[in-house]
């Protein structure tokens, strides 16, 4: 009875000894290693990408189906994770582009040069609607000032407006009517008043190659122009427009540039252009929050929040498709990564972290200025960190680190120690993009990019086979470190005792 009674009681002892170790995962592992530090799966992460740069999402244009599609998506991954989530709805502009037809000819020919939407040319974000068969009159940079009025000369009335993106090279224009033509709804304003029924912009970007159709969607402030189309076309389009012509498209420019005076003509071509697209001015749309809990009370009050943008430029027709998979899906894999990893119970973080897809990004930056407005518990954000495109380049930047020193250090001794992606940049530079508003009232912020990593800037080439796997999960590595250091770490983001912050509008 004794020897039985000894086996019955090291039982319950073993079945007691199971049980604590199945409740408090979390505690015996940080025990043996308090910064224990997941490892990334590229797998995992490149799952997300190739998801929501799929056709399905069409592009992600926020207040579009194809959008509302991504919310699902990124919700049902987080809430998998153990996130409890919550959206912001607002409103937004949103032009979506059914179908658009563009070709040229000569009067008098049969023969007429049809160019393909997607291909070489493609709607800019905020066209208006309708059709246009007119003589093509080229304006320069589409600017009307003393200082170089592209108008004096010609007449545009009833014509369609032949224009270049961007300012002369130089910046010999006074600032304050360079800002006057900064968009192309500025430059589309101005051919409107001229009398002009339509605009083809030019693509000047050097952040795309002359034959990469390039998506934009914001075009400048309202009113919208709704029966005005505007095109964009790429530089080798551009040219094919000046065959033949007074003066090639390259010489026009550089004489424009090189003697700051206006070099306009009227083009013997015509050009056809037929736009349908439908367009809402207070479309709705939403940023995603995750909130993932913090085991330990001591730190309830305080959040680190990890962001990314959801939305991208949308699609056009049936040809013309910006996947962004680069801009910005691997952004938001790296956000669903580090939730992923950080959920699991021996990595579960002191901190709560409150994981934030931003939509409106491509409308500067509407989704975070509506969260940082809204948000009830800014008080209680210690550190922003914010992912950006990071499927290409060559080494990690970070942005941030003059004002936030002991934030950087953070990342950059995490690199130092496993990955040497790190760039270190001479010239301190603040935060940008979503985090800027973050920086603006005083939340330390990162942000998370790649040096020399833009090859695929909005371009339709953006697609999930062009990501840079070994730069992806590098970066990642490094963000979720940085991550789970803030959370469990000794950082401390700002004073509990400051004074109160400055809300954004």
């Amino acid at each position: 009875m004794r020897k039985k009674g000894l086996w019955s009681q090291m039982a319950r002892l073993c079945t007691l000894a199971v049980i604590l170790t199945a409740v408090i995962p979390e505690a015996s592992a940080q025990k043996r290693d308090p910064m224990a530090m997941p490892v990334v799966e590229e797998d995992s992460i490149m799952k997300h990408i190739i998801e929501l740069s799929a056709d399905t999402y069409e592009g992600r244009l926020a207040g579009t189906v194809g959008y509302d599609e991504a919310v699902k998506y990124v919700e049902r991954v987080l809430r998998g994770y153990g996130a409890k989530i919550t959206e912001q709805r607002f409103n937004i502009e949103c032009n979506e582009v059914e179908n658009c037809k563009f070709n040229i000819y000569i009067p008098g020919s049969k023969d007429k040069r049809i160019f393909t939407l997607g291909n070489e040319f493609c709607c800019a974000g905020m066209t208006g609607r309708g059709y246009v068969d007119a003589q093509m009159v080229f304006c320069g940079y589409g600017i009307a000032e003393e200082e170089l009025n592209d108008y004096k000369g010609v007449d545009v009335q009833g014509k369609i407006v032949v224009l270049l993106t961007g300012l002369p090279e130089g910046s010999w224009l006074p600032s304050n009517i360079a800002s006057h033509y900064t968009t192309l709804r500025d430059k589309a304003r101005t051919a409107e008043k001229h009398g002009a029924l339509g605009v083809l912009a030019i693509n000047m970007s050097g952040s795309c190659l002359p034959y990469e159709v390039q998506g934009r969607v914001y075009c400048g402030e309202l009113p919208h122009l709704a029966t005005f189309p505007i095109l964009q076309l790429t530089l080798d389009c551009g040219r094919e427009l000046f065959q033949n012509e007074a003066m090639s498209l390259d010489s026009a420019v550089s004489a424009i540039n090189n003697n700051h005076t206006s070099h306009s003509f009227a083009l013997l071509k015509k050009a056809e252009v037929d736009v349908n697209a439908i367009y809402r001015q207070r479309a709705v749309t939403a940023n995603v929050l995750g909130l993932l809990k913090g085991y330990d009370k001591k730190y309830d009050d305080e959040l680190i929040v990890v962001g990314a943008s959801l939305d991208h430029v949308g699609m056009q027709g049936e040809t013309c498709l910006f996947p962004g998979a680069d801009i910005n899906a691997s952004g938001v894999a790296a956000v669903l990564e580090t939730a992923r990893l950080l959920s699991q119970p021996q990595y579960r973080p002191r901190r709560s972290i409150l994981f934030v897809l931003f939509s409106g990004s491509e409308q500067q930056f509407l989704g975070s200025r509506v969260f940082l407005s809204n948000f009830p518990k800014l008080r209680k954000i210690e550190a922003f960190i914010n992912v950006q495109n990071i499927g290409h380049g060559d080494s990690i930047a970070l942005f941030g680190d003059n004002r936030y020193p002991s934030l950087w250090d953070i990342a950059r001794v995490r690199d130092s120690a496993n990955h040497s992606l790190l760039w270190h940049n001479p010239e301190k530079t603040n935060p940008r993009g979503d985090a800027r508003g973050f920086d603006v009232i005083g939340i330390p912020s990162l942000v998370f990019t790649t040096l020399n990593g833009l090859q695929h800037n909005h371009v339709t080439s953006d697609i999930w086979e062009n990501i840079d796997r070994r730069m992806l999960t590098g970066v990642t590595q490094v963000v979720v470190e940085t991550v789970r250091e803030l959370t469990d770490g000794m950082y401390r983001g700002r004073s509990h005792k400051s004074k109160a912050m400055k809300f954004v509008e």
